[in-house]
């Protein structure tokens, strides 16, 4: 039967949105066709009871790019269909996961798959929060019970001035990029990059956004009230448990669960929690079954926890609410790596290690955007070291939390980089996690930072710290923010918040819950210790570090000229024949950009300053007088042809050749061989003529008064001639790195969410 079409539609910041339903995808729960200017998603939800449960909801969110959505077919040779997600695409999944997780309510363990798909990119309006207010819409108007709706809203801010949903094209020129995702009174998450801003203007951001989100809020609860499906209704496991039984399995739970929380010389990991479940199932197995008795362990852990902190105001560990645990810093542990740092904070410890190259070994990244590259980029490895976590487990590629902590750490430090004019290199970080007991990824921050100065890359350091809360629930004014949460009080607590940033301002904020939502009193609470806690770490971290030192030794070195950009096709030459050339004779890397800078790169200076001397002659405008050591390149029979730069030859008449007469130029010289030779005029159009006579023979040849052309030179090279330019100063090169770790380094200087 053909389903009534339903749309609704708003101005949202100049931009038409439209959500519609009623047309696509009608075999699925709910389907929404999300619009908003020329770009298009179609949101998918579909879920299904699983015959037994595995212990925990099975939410799957799938975010899907099409190279077709934006008119491209991939650049890739043999590969043309979309395969593995790209890492955009997982982080943009993650952000809209967490957005909508904790509205679904704590027990629900159907399976639930939301996929949004983009059908159409123009360029300018933001697929992800329109992935999002669809993703909110179909959860709206589908069977599944969900505490919705959510209005997401990108806030940009250029100084103090706030931009709403601004275009993609505005994103890279602000100071800060944060997306809020909100209910009518709360906000569920939070994600934003910085340069680093202060706390207060985080804040009023925050605020902006949650504000502007209500008019999304308003659309789709008006969408929902037409398009609306009946909600599923479920019972709680714990609902259906005797509560003798359910009395008698948290005692038990109670005296084991506290015991090995306060332990004090075995600290509580996810292993401990195991344990205590097995034992559980074991004793009351002939009662209950394995889902029950989990749901019974993690009631009473939040009992604990809840009790622990806010009514008894202690910790787990003995600490203050506002406490950094204990730090530890080692920097340059590994010798011949270019930098690395050793971060350890309680029981969390992270190894940063950097690695700098030539800006050709920059990312490319391929989508339905088009090309991009990418200069610096940190990678983030704790699925692949399962012993961080004291388990064994099978070895495979990078998680999509691996994926998402490596772009957080990315995201807190791209901002405060040198620039490549300043510093031309690429910049790649690996954070191995060498042991987990919460906040890895914030640890990852200040590691990273560490190892950049180690490396000699001069920036302000970052340092980066996780807070945890935990609520009364009966109470809504009644909470306490924890700093520095440890793992039991991230299984068992309510928030995480990471913040990065420098002594200035924030330059990452990625914040989810499992309640409906914070209140602003919260965030701004969170805010004040996260300063605080950022203040104490980077005390530390410059008592360790206090600058960037000198780049290594087995670092390649970077040395940059300037040529004009009509003068890029000259130094490449037809088919790369000229730069190729110097590549070749010299072993350099040589990478030049648009605006005509050079850089050349080797991990042997010599090999550096061969290359830039060739350049250099190239461009050189040739004086009369001037002598050059020259190779014959070709020989004629009027004369010899002499490359005495690269890519520049003159013409030695048989007449220059010799203070005899000389009847055939191969008498004299033969192609290859190398000669020493004088310029005697340089022709309007740049052509060279040479001589190879030089004193006594040169007088008497001129004063015999023997015919010879007044030039009649000839200059091979292919690309634009520089006819006024003047010759280049070795002086004003910029040099890169040294030979020992004594100087070198540069100086400061200056994306969004699911980048």
């Amino acid at each position: 039967m053909k389903q009534k079409v339903i749309t609704k539609e708003l101005d949202l910041n100049g931009r038409k949105l439209i959500l519609e339903t009623g047309k696509l995808a009608q075999l699925a729960d709910a389907a929404v066709l999300a619009t908003w200017g020329d770009t298009i998603v179609l949101v998918t939800v579909a879920t299904k009871p699983l015959a037994v449960s595995i212990g925990y909801f099975p939410l799957s969110v799938e975010y899907v790019e099409k190279y077709y959505a934006g008119g491209r077919i991939t650049g890739q040779k043999f590969i043309k269909k979309e395969t593995r997600p790209t890492e955009k695409a997982v982080l943009s999944g993650r952000a809209i996961d967490r957005s909508i997780r904790p509205l679904f309510p704590k027990d629900f363990h159907n399976e639930v798959q939301v996929i949004i798909n983009v059908l159409s990119y123009d360029g300018l309006n933001d697929p992800v929060t329109l992935g999002l207010i669809g993703t909110s819409a179909a959860l709206s108007i589908s069977t599944i019970p969900w505490a919705g709706p959510l209005g997401p809203t990108r806030v940009g801010m250029k100084g103090e001035d706030v931009i709403i949903n601004p275009l993609l094209t505005e994103i890279e020129g602000l100071d800060l990029d944060l997306m809020v995702a909100s209910t009518a009174t709360k906000v569920a998450m939070i994600e934003a990059e910085a340069k680093q801003i202060a706390d207060d203007l985080i804040f009023k951001a925050i605020e902006k956004g949650h504000e502007a989100s209500q008019a999304v809020l308003g659309l789709i609860e008006e969408f929902a009230k037409e398009a609306a499906k009946p909600k599923a209704t479920y019972i709680p496991a714990v609902a259906e448990i005797d509560p003798t039984i359910l009395q008698d399995v948290k005692k038990v739970a109670h005296e084991r669960i506290s015991t090995a929380l306060f332990d004090k010389e075995h600290a509580w990991h996810e292993a401990t929690g195991d344990l205590i479940k097995n034992e559980l199932v074991t004793k009351f197995s002939e009662s209950l079954n394995s889902l029950s008795v989990g749901e019974i362990f993690d009631q009473v852990c939040k009992e604990i926890m809840n009790d622990t902190i806010l009514n008894k105001g202690k910790r787990v560990d003995g600490r203050t609410m506002e406490e950094v645990r204990e730090i530890e810093i080692e920097t340059d542990l590994l010798h011949r790596a270019h930098g690395s740092a050793v971060f350890k904070r309680g029981d969390s410890q992270v190894l940063s290690v950097t690695t700098l190259g030539p800006l050709s070994l920059s990312q490319t990244l391929e989508g339905m955007e088009g090309e991009s590259h990418k200069r610096f980029m940190h990678h983030y490895n704790m699925g692949i070291n399962p012993f961080s976590v004291g388990e064994v487990k099978r070895i495979t590629g990078p998680s999509r939390r691996d994926i998402g902590h490596g772009d957080l750490v990315e995201r807190s430090l791209e901002n405060v980089l040198p620039s490549t004019e300043k510093f031309p290199y690429a910049i790649r970080v690996v954070s191995e996690v060498l042991a987990a007991n919460a906040s890895t990824s914030q640890a990852s921050v200040c590691a990273a930072s560490l190892a950049l100065l180690n490396a000699g890359v001069e920036i302000e350091p970052v340092a980066g710290i996780a807070l945890g809360l935990l609520t009364d629930h009966d109470d809504v004014s009644k909470f306490q923010v924890i700093t520095d949460m440890r793992a039991v009080e991230d299984f068992y607590g309510e928030m995480d918040f990471k913040v990065a940033g420098t002594k200035n301002g924030v330059t990452a904020i990625q914040m989810d819950t499992k309640l409906h939502g914070l209140t602003f009193e919260i965030i701004k609470e969170a805010l004040r210790q996260g300063k605080l806690a950022r203040e104490v770490i980077l005390a530390k971290m410059n008592t360790a570090l206090p600058k960037a030192g000198g780049i290594s030794k087995y670092a390649p070195k970077i040395e940059v000229t300037h040529i004009k950009p009509e003068e890029i096709g000259m130094l490449i030459g037809p088919g790369g024949k000229n730069i190729n050339g110097i590549i070749a004779r010299t072993g350099a890397q040589i990478d030049i950009e648009d605006d005509g800078t050079v850089m050349v790169s080797s991990m042997d200076q010599e090999a550096i300053e061969a290359a830039l001397s060739a350049i250099e002659g190239m461009f050189k405008k040739v004086q009369v007088g001037e002598i050059y050591e020259g190779k014959v390149v070709r020989i004629a029979p009027f004369g010899a042809f002499v490359e005495i730069l690269p890519g520049k030859d003159g013409l030695v008449h048989v007449s220059q050749m010799a203070a005899q007469r000389v009847e055939k130029p191969e008498d004299v010289v033969s192609e290859g061989q190398m000669v020493k030779t004088r310029v005697i005029d340089v022709d309007s159009q740049g052509k060279i003529a040479l001589s190879m006579l030089f004193g006594a023979d040169a007088a008497a040849r001129d004063a015999r008064g023997d015919s010879r052309p007044s030039s009649g030179g000839f200059d091979r090279d292919r690309g634009p001639r520089r006819d006024n330019s003047a010759p280049r100063d070795p002086s004003k090169r910029r040099p890169f790195g040294n030979k020992d770790r004594s100087s070198g380094g540069s100086g400061r200087g200056g994306g969004g969410w699911g980048r």
